[in-house]
């Protein structure tokens, strides 16, 4: 199955309310866990980023999983911000957890500061993969460390659709549609791992960890 490009920005207020609702206990629970797992040794406290952090679910939850850390997260919907930022202050962690608007790619971002940079399901918005890459290799300091989990793009439609039916088989129909389209604009893990070899970055390591996500992880010398 040919790549079917998707909008980069979530902006509509029922796509993003919906997207807010959703149940991504699941893969967010396992994204925490992967960096614990393929990034070790990570300092007791630092700073770290999360690109594409959406209504912050997975950024509070690396919040709790790293109680000395502070997080920045950006993303470029405003909606979606608004939601993360109720979010944030509901789990009492404005002091650590900073959200804000920001367009990738970004001169702000170019200043290598962050020990610890991490994305989930922005690679998918993005015609330009290299906008994302680019972003990373910028922000992570000298010794840091980085992680992206994502959607693997399936073989065929049919594929596609099963996958919906295992895991949205109770969201809205809305989310079903998203997350269809969402497989269909995924990337296979090879296009990945050319990704990073033409961005310079082809030390970071890319597999599967799911029926339907790859993540890539390394350390930045």
């Amino acid at each position: 199955m040919d790549r079917v490009a998707e909008p980069e920005l979530m902006l509509d207020d029922e796509q993003v309310r919906a997207y807010a609702a959703a149940d991504f206990s699941e893969p967010n629970a396992r994204f925490v866990t992967l960096v614990g797992e393929r990034l070790v040794d990570l300092p007791s406290r630092g700073r770290a980023l999360d690109l594409g952090c959406g209504p912050a679910d997975l950024t509070i939850r690396l919040a709790r999983a790293l109680p000395e850390w502070t997080i920045d997260g950006i993303d470029g919907s405003e909606p979606m911000l608004a939601l993360g930022r109720s979010a944030v202050a509901g789990a009492g962690l404005e002091t650590r957890v900073r959200l804000r608007q920001v367009l990738l790619p970004s001169v702000s971002l170019e200043n290598r500061s962050y020990e610890l940079v991490v994305s989930n399901s922005l690679l998918h918005h993005l015609d330009d993969p290299v906008i994302l890459w680019g972003a990373i290799r910028t922000s992570v300091t000298h010794g840091g460390g980085a992680l992206v989990m994502d959607l693997l793009r399936p073989a065929s439609r049919d594929e596609a659709e099963a996958l919906v039916a295992t895991h949205a088989a109770n969201e809205l129909p809305i989310l079903k549609r998203d997350f269809f389209n969402s497989l269909c604009a995924a990337y296979r893990l090879e296009e990945v791992r050319s990704q990073l070899t033409r961005a310079g970055l082809g030390h970071l390591q890319a597999e599967a960890v799911s029926d339907r996500h790859f993540a890539v992880f390394g350390r930045f010398d």
